[in-house]
């Protein structure tokens, strides 16, 4: 429920008069037991009609390890796990979100997958339903037509060779209707396109209990570890004006008392001190608050968090990703250790006491000392809390160290890498946990044994589509979740199906390799990504896009597009 993207389809198709959508979601594992003990199927929430009689079932992929959830609930449903066993009798299966930046490990299963902002395409896909519902033609001549629409993917339509090493040989349409190439769809102003005007405000709390509202898309940094960046470029920012007025209908409609202003990197939005201010001057007497759920170190000011601390004060969140400035500027973070003791500093006199420091490990080049120096950031965290006067600064403490275990994503610039094995995400984990030597800090890790069945399928192809089934037959489900994943079934499954999950997970790649998603394009090109690797290595900085055009592809790449005042070129 705390997902913007649905918040953001499911009025917008509601509002269609032809058009009924509903919400349905994976139910919990006492629950999945009723239903199949005796024999129900899962069904939507509003009517409580199986999902096997809708026209459309559709996924949001977040996160690779969820999908065997998505297949549980096509069984669940009703509905034949496999594209190639359904009837005209069995919805249509569409999937999208970030993941879907690489289908083939869930090519089996779904019919149609939207490549970019779903928004763009959905009203023009449901059109050529209606008027293909009537014909009666067989399913696929719906898939035909669906693949002449920008970002609409159907696998059934594509068939890859591999090499004797396993490796990808080839990729090809097996019917003239398909394109070699599935463009990316994109919204090309936010604040011409459709934005709801209510929200559903579920009856129990949820995650993020709260209007969370989106002021631009895309990002322009250049993480070379963030598949974000890179997929939801250009950024496209909507008016002050725009948020200002789509904000207060919604706290209107909802009766929220907190606005999150969410974007893969909010302090960056121009003017965002400005429109804080405007926000909080306008709601605080209220009761209700602003936060910013991702902020760069190098863009939190002291009137930022002067502002936001005037409601309601919770703790400074910030992600310096690696402890080391050569690591950092391996990855193009672009911030210093200097920025982040400045941003804490100011934290801790305007009375935050809870600070949060994300990093992942495992990165490419890291070293131990880089790992250690996490740990030192730590440390210099809690001296700048006791060098600040007593006077101004909170009376407690509270120092979080997260650190993830880095996955090799697709359409970044480490897509070439190795991820570290198994035993050495152990190693440093261990290694940190014994150079952190405050008690004031807690620090968090992350399991490797999930993190490389993540990398596993983050970059694998169709071939695992065949685990993926073994896995929901064997009980895998809501494998996110500590006390639900079982390594060991997954591990004996790949030992049976003879997988070789280091070929996926841990090999680094040759630049020339045909990679599973190349058949994608985002916009940002692959003679780019590459370029970016090889300056990685060198520890060489790519500017701020809005400082200075590094050529990426995107704003070539759809044509009559104009770059943005912002953008040099």
């Amino acid at each position: 429920m705390s997902h913007l993207g649905m918040k953001l389809i499911y009025p917008m198709l509601n509002r269609r008069e032809d058009t009924w959508c509903e919400r349905s979601f994976a139910p919990w594992v006492d629950m999945e037991k009723q239903l199949r003990d005796h024999d129900l199927p899962l069904f939507a929430i509003e009517s409580m009609m199986p999902l096997c009689d809708f026209d459309f079932v559709g996924f949001t992929l977040q996160y690779e390890m969820s999908f065997t959830n998505i297949i549980n609930m096509l069984d669940l449903g009703k509905i034949p796990i496999r594209s190639v066993d359904r009837t005209m009798a069995d919805p249509i299966i569409i999937a999208g979100g970030p993941c879907a930046s690489n289908p083939e490990p869930l090519a089996d299963f779904v019919d149609i997958f939207f490549i970019g902002d779903a928004e763009v395409t959905l009203d023009d896909l449901l059109d050529l339903y209606k008027i293909w519902k009537k014909t009666k033609k067989p399913r696929v001549e719906f898939l035909k037509q669906a693949v002449a629409l920008e970002g609409i993917y159907v696998p059934a339509f594509y068939e890859p060779t591999y090499n004797t090493d396993g490796t990808l040989k080839d990729f090809q349409p097996i019917v003239e209707e398909a394109p070699q190439k599935v463009r990316k769809c994109f919204v090309d102003d936010l604040n011409t396109a459709y934005y709801p005007e209510t929200l559903l405000v579920p009856y129990t709390s949820t995650v993020h209990d709260r209007v969370s509202y989106e002021i631009f898309r895309g990002c322009g940094r250049g993480c070379r570890f963030c598949q974000a960046g890179m997929l939801y470029r250009p950024t496209r920012e909507k008016t002050s004006e725009t948020i200002k007025n789509q904000i207060d209908i919604l706290l209107k409609n909802t009766g929220y008392d907190e606005i999150s202003l969410a974007s893969l990197s909010s302090g960056d939005y121009p003017g965002i001190e400005i429109l804080i201010k405007d926000l909080v001057d306008k709601y605080e007497q209220d009761n209700i608050s602003v936060s910013l759920p991702s902020l760069r170190i190098d863009s939190v000011s002291i009137d930022m968090l002067e502002q936001m601390q005037k409601v309601r004060k919770s703790g400074v969140t910030l992600a310096p990703e690696a402890g080391t400035q050569r690591l950092r500027d391996v990855i193009n973070k672009g911030v210093t250790e200097e920025d982040l003791m400045r941003t804490v500093q100011n934290a801790f006199e305007k009375k935050f006491g809870h600070i949060k420091l994300y990093f992942m490990m495992g990165l490419p080049t890291e070293k131990d000392e880089d790992i250690a120096g996490i740990a030192h950031l730590g440390h210099k965290v809690v001296e700048t809390y006791f060098d600040t006067d007593e006077a101004v600064r909170n009376r407690s403490l509270k120092v979080v160290i997260s650190a993830a275990c880095f996955v090799p994503k697709p359409f970044t610039p480490f897509q070439w890498e190795a991820q570290d094995t198994m035993n050495e995400f152990v190693r440093k984990q261990k290694y940190l946990k014994n150079e952190i030597k405050s008690r004031k800090i807690n620090y968090n890790w992350q399991d490797s044994h999930l993190s490389y069945l993540e990398a596993i399928f983050a970059r694998g192809d169709r071939r695992l589509c065949k685990l993926l089934e073994a896995a929901q037959k064997a009980g895998c489900r809501f494998d996110g979740w500590s006390r639900m994943f079982d390594y060991d079934t997954w591990l004996q499954l790949i030992e049976d199906l003879e997988i070789d999950g280091m070929f996926y997970a841990c090999r680094q790649r040759e630049k020339e390799e045909l990679f599973p998603w190349d058949f994608i394009d985002i916009g940002v090109t692959k003679e780019y990504l590459y370029h970016e690797n090889q300056k990685a290595k060198l520890g060489e900085l790519t500017p701020y896009c809005k400082e200075k055009c590094n050529d990426c592809g995107v704003m070539q790449f759809k044509e009559g597009w104009v770059c943005s005042e912002h953008y040099t070129v």
